[in-house]
């Protein structure tokens, strides 16, 4: 058996692209530090996409591995479909807020829309303290708080949650 490494993750995101697969890549692999860029498919004779133009590609952020299709545009991205980043710290809230809004749209209550369409919630570790309290009261603070804010305040949760 090998290592979890060595063996083929069970479910994999498959995303499709609007013939921008490598460009979204590369935009990923340059904002999450343990990530990857691997393999590059390109169209052969026959193909559905211009001989040697990118059909595909496969990368992996944070050891998640990702399949990216470049397709017609057929389809399109929904804010149904969203990737949840645990950040640790409010710095880390911050950089990824900025860096994976770029180009995009900055929604509500940690959400934001990459350049590509792609939704990203950049929520920190410190939001499910609070909401896992068995004190409703406090818990229920949360969550008004929360959903005045665009990018998460780990300070503005810290407050509503400790006050008296």
């Amino acid at each position: 058996m090998g290592t979890a490494q060595e063996r083929m993750q069970q479910i994999t995101p498959f995303l499709w692209f609007d013939g921008r697969a490598e460009a979204a890549m590369n935009f990923y692999v340059g904002i999450f530090k343990n990530s990857k860029a691997g393999k590059i498919t390109r169209w052969g004779d026959g193909g559905a996409g211009p001989k040697s133009a990118v059909m595909s590609v496969t990368f992996q952020l944070e050891g998640q591995e990702f399949f990216a299709l470049n397709g017609e545009p057929h389809f399109s991205f929904t804010p149904a479909i969203s990737f949840f980043v645990d950040c640790k710290t409010q710095g880390e809230v911050d950089d990824l807020w900025e860096k994976l809004s770029a180009g995009g749209e900055k929604v509500q209550c940690g959400w934001l829309k990459d350049k590509f369409g792609l939704s990203w919630q950049s929520i920190p570790t410190a939001l499910s303290e609070p909401l896992r309290d068995p004190d409703r009261e406090k818990s229920k603070r949360v969550m008004p708080a929360m959903r005045k804010m665009t990018k998460i305040d780990i300070a503005g949760l810290q407050q509503a949650y400790d006050l008296q």
